[in-house]
């Protein structure tokens, strides 16, 4: 069974990062209102960005770990651009 990281873009130009078993399910889910939480008054959301993982515990982990960045490191994972990951990263273990 494959799990996944997901990051919506929602209606306000924010993201949200979740993850699920069954993407499209819970994108369709979070669009239909069926999910309470931050997502609800800021629909419709999109998606941004997945990634696919074997396991629930290393999709939960990849979303914390995600949960926890800037705005500018989740566009830069949106983009792809691992350098410029890699350079925010950096500027903020260095503060």
């Amino acid at each position: 069974m494959a799990f996944w990281v997901y990051l919506l873009r929602c209606a306000d130009g924010s993201y949200y990062t979740g993850h699920s078993d069954d993407l499209e399910r819970r994108i369709g889910q979070h669009n239909a209102g069926a999910i309470p939480g931050y997502t609800l008054d800021r629909l419709p959301v999109k998606l941004a960005w997945c990634e696919q993982f074997e396991s629930r515990y290393e999709a939960l982990t990849r979303e914390r770990q995600i949960k926890g960045w800037s705005r500018a490191k989740k566009e830069a994972l949106i983009a792809g651009d691992w350098e410029r990951i890699s350079v925010l990263s950096r500027s903020r273990t260095q503060k």
